[in-house]
């Protein structure tokens, strides 16, 4: 059972799929402190749960989130330098462990996608928006920097227009984050559930623990020197050689028949 305060956490056994709904809709979805922990706490389950293949993120109600609970953000600037970083560094390790998940993320996008919770999008795998979704880094009129990992904007966007999204701090809406490489799809929002569902669903047809592994090649490998991500590559795959899923990936491609996975 998933018994959680801030998540609605929905798992659809026969899509091997789980949805982890922020539920703070009357804050529009902003994090707090316990959202954070207990999504830590979701990963960690999540990653030990061979039956979950895919995960899909949202917000309960109009907005995806709106940011940090400003209530935090005065209370984590109200205290010692020593203290400010200890509890930022606790909070940024929150967004790297989700996206650390060695299971494949889609966030599904409505409404406002504002400062920490647009940082959280960004460390999912795939991104789909309604169009009537609204963006914005805010934080610089608060007199903060971005403190939840400016570079996932930075390596999707390039610097150039990384400044024009966090030092303007302006809205925009889903075209020009699809036009910036912030989102993978815009669809209307009647087809929102649906595309996101499709989505989900092509990941059945695929062996788990390639998934698992090939996303880590793609993440860590990015940032190392090719002969180390090469090593990687190796490393990873040789984890798996006694997966029953990779003998039947391999087999029914070669014998052009559907795949049955079982997550080991």
């Amino acid at each position: 059972m998933y018994n959680y305060k801030k998540w609605i956490v929905a798992k659809d056994e026969e899509n091997h799929s789980i949805s982890l709904i922020l539920n703070r809709p009357d804050r529009m979805n902003v994090f707090d402190l316990e959202s954070l922990d207990e999504l830590v706490d979701l990963c960690e389950r999540i990653d030990n749960d061979p039956s979950i293949w895919v995960v899909i993120v949202s917000g309960e109600g109009t907005h995806f989130s709106a940011g940090m609970d400003t209530d935090i953000l005065k209370q984590i600037t109200d205290v010692s330098e020593d203290d400010f970083r200890s509890n930022m560094r606790h909070m940024q390790e929150c967004f790297d462990r989700f996206e650390r998940l060695k299971k494949p993320t889609i966030a599904k996008i409505k409404g406002f996608c504002m400062g920490a919770g647009f940082m959280f999008s960004l460390c999912c795998d795939f991104r789909i928006a309604s169009e009537k979704s609204v963006f914005c880094m805010p934080l610089v009129k608060l007199g903060l920097t971005v403190l939840m990992g400016t570079q996932r904007i930075t390596r999707l966007t390039g610097i150039q227009r990384a400044k024009e999204i966090v030092l303007l701090a302006e809205k925009f809406n889903s075209e020009k984050a699809l036009e910036y490489g912030l989102i993978n799809r815009v669809v209307p929002p009647d087809q929102l559930d649906d595309a996101v569902k499709k989505l989900a669903e092509k990941f059945l047809r695929l062996a788990p623990r390639t998934i698992g592994i090939t996303k880590q090649v793609i993440g860590q490998g990015a940032f190392l020197p090719i002969r180390d991500s090469e090593d990687l590559e190796i490393d990873l795959q040789a984890s798996i050689l006694d997966s029953a899923d990779l003998r039947e990936a391999m087999t029914s491609y070669l014998e052009s028949k559907k795949p049955t996975f079982t997550g080991y």
